[in-house]
C-alpha cells in the first residue's frame, strides 16, 4: 500500500465501503466499513500487507476522516466516475420522461 497515493477526502461520497484510508500523520492503512447511522460514523479495520483484521474495528465520524484521514486516490476517482454516469443516466431518464 505504500506505493499507492493518497489525496484529501473533500466529500462524503468519497467515503464507500472498502476505501483504503491513511492518516495524514501516521502511515498506517485501515479499509472503510459501513456507515452506522444510529452512531453517526464510519467502522474503520486496520489493513496491513493485503490482510483485513475483522477483529478490531473503529468507530470514526465524517468530520474527523475529512480532517484527519487521506483516502486511495484509486477508489475516489471510481466513485467520481459512479457519481458521474448516475447523473448522466438520469438527464437521459429526465429526457425520455418528457418526450
Amino acid at each position: 500500500m505504500k506505493n499507492n497515493s493518497f489525496e484529501e477526502i473533500n466529500d462524503a461520497y468519497q467515503l464507500v465501503k472498502g476505501a483504503m484510508i491513511k492518516g495524514k500523520k501516521q502511515d498506517e492503512v485501515f479499509e472503510l466499513g459501513h456507515y452506522d447511522a444510529d452512531k453517526r460514523g464510519y467502522t474503520v479495520y486496520p489493513y496491513e500487507e493485503g490482510v483485513k483484521f475483522r477483529d478490531f474495528s473503529v468507530l470514526v465520524s465524517e468530520k474527523e476522516l475529512k480532517n484527519n484521514y487521506l483516502i486511495e486516490v484509486v477508489k475516489a476517482k471510481a466513485v467520481a466516475a459512479v457519481a458521474m454516469d448516475t447523473t448522466e443516466y438520469m438527464a437521459e431518464l429526465n429526457r425520455l420522461q418528457s418526450a
